[in-house]
Order: structure tokens, then C-alpha cells, then sequence
């Protein structure tokens, strides 16, 4: 039964199945290797945005100046530019092979992906957290003022927290945009997801294999994602939820009585 399966896949099916089920478990590191780049890169750029997002919703215009300039710069070129130029173009500088940061950092394809991912979300989570920080309920505002709190307390205790949750539904986007965005670690050696699916295709001269196999496993990743965001959401923003009205039905005898 195994044997007839196997020969219809590989007389009638569009696709090479069996190959592609061959070599799955390189499908399943790369996906790993995808995972740890957008996970750790979501984690370093948020611990970057916040303290930027603090700054940039502030008045203060030299503090806030530099990290305008940062954000613009990194919101405003490609992830691909960026990737090339930190792991091509630092290597050009005498100075930086000489560092010692060369050697285990610098010179290496997968931390290079994960500096260039790191800056790009940082950018694009400081602005939106400084959004839903400056749009902050004054009365949330207010009455931790009426408590006495401190600026450092009211931005820890209620500003934050509740930046934070409104800005939840828009951050599950730049989630999977980093994830998309990913496939770029493809093209400076790191054997990601895309990467598989290209060595794959140029191996046995495939013309959509590889691709068609890691697109599938994108949207899987994705799927899981948006649900675990729309848990989340659940939890976090229940407050802001329409309440179902609690129909109450009227006694028996009482409908009909007239004062």
C-alpha cells in the first residue's frame, strides 16, 4: 500500500512530494533558525523601544532629536539595505575588522541578520508605542496626579500598561512583518526557512518545490501567531469588549399589571 502511494506521488502528484518529505527535517530547522532570529530580535527591539518611545513621546528636543533621526533612518531604507550594509559594508572599515568585536560578532552572517532586525523593529515599535503613549486617556492621567504619583510613577504604573494594551492589536503586525521580513536572512548564507527552500530547488533543479514547502510553513507559523495575539487581545483588552445585554424576562402576572 506504502509502495502504490509513494509511485502515485511520484507519477501523478504536481509536486515532489517524496523529496520534499525527504528532506522535511531540514524544512523543520530552518524553521528553527527563522524562529530564533524573529524571537530574539523582537525581544532586543521591544527592551530598545521602550525607553525610546518614553523618549520620543517627551519634549525634549536633543533627546528626542537623535531618536527621531534613528527611527526615520530605519523606517525609512530597506530591511535588505540594511542587513547589506552591516554585514558587506562594516567589513570595508579598518577599524571595525581590527575590534574585537570582529571576530565572534561582525564576521558572522547570523548576528549581523539578527543587528540589522534588532534596529529595524526597535524603529518601528519605538513609534508605535510613542502613539499609544501620547494618546493616553488625560483622565487616567489625572487622577494618578489626584494620587500623587510622580512622573516616573505614572509613566510605570498607567501610562505604560495601558499603552501597552491599546497598542497589542498593532504590534501582532509587526510580528509577522519581522517574520516576513526574515527571508532576508536567506540572502547573506544563514540557512533559514527560505533558505532551505532555495537549496532545495537549486539542488535537484526544482522550479517551485522549496518554495511552495516554506510558504506552507509560513502560514502556519503565522496562523499560530495571530491566535496566540488574539488570545492575548482577549485577556489584555476585555474591558474595551462590547458586554452582551442580560435580557431579564418580566414575573409571571407582572406583565400585564396596570397601575
Amino acid at each position: 500500500m506504502g509502495e502504490a502511494i509513494i509511485q502515485f506521488l511520484e507519477t501523478w502528484s504536481p509536486l515532489d512530494v517524496v523529496l520534499i518529505a525527504q528532506n522535511f527535517d531540514r524544512f523543520l530547522l530552518g524553521a528553527l533558525v527563522t524562529l530564533q532570529l524573529t524571537g530574539l530580535a523582537l525581544l532586543i527591539g521591544g527592551a530598545l523601544a521602550v525607553p525610546l518611545a518614553i523618549i520620543r513621546a517627551g519634549k525634549n528636543p536633543y533627546l528626542n532629536a537623535p531618536v527621531w533621526a534613528f527611527t526615520y533612518t530605519f523606517r525609512g531604507t530597506p530591511l535588505l539595505v540594511q542587513t547589506y550594509l552591516i554585514y558587506y559594508g562594516l567589513g570595508q572599515f579598518e577599524a571595525v575588522r581590527e575590534s574585537f568585536l570582529w571576530g565572534p560578532i561582525l564576521s558572522q552572517a547570523w548576528w549581523c541578520a539578527l543587528i540589522a532586525f534588532s534596529l529595524n523593529t526597535a524603529a518601528y515599535t519605538t513609534e508605535l508605542l510613542r502613539g499609544a503613549i501620547v494618546t493616553t486617556s488625560r483622565g487616567e492621567v489625572e487622577a494618578a496626579l489626584a494620587c500623587g504619583f510622580s512622573a516616573a510613577q505614572r509613566m510605570r504604573r498607567i501610562v505604560l500598561p495601558s499603552a501597552f494594551r491599546r497598542a497589542l492589536p498593532a504590534y501582532s503586525n509587526e510580528v509577522i512583518f519581522m517574520l516576513h521580513g526574515s527571508v532576508v536572512a536567506s540572502t547573506i548564507t544563514i540557512q533559514d526557512l527560505l533558505g532551505v527552500g532555495r537549496w532545495l530547488n537549486g539542488r535537484y533543479y526544482l522550479a517551485y518545490e522549496g518554495f511552495i514547502t516554506a510558504a506552507v510553513l509560513y502560514l502556519i507559523i503565522v496562523l499560530i501567531i495571530s491566535r496566540g495575539f488574539r488570545w492575548w487581545e482577549s485577556r489584555w483588552l476585555r474591558h474595551l469588549y462590547p458586554q452582551n445585554a442580560v435580557e431579564t424576562k418580566p414575573k409571571k402576572g407582572l406583565a400585564s399589571f396596570r397601575f
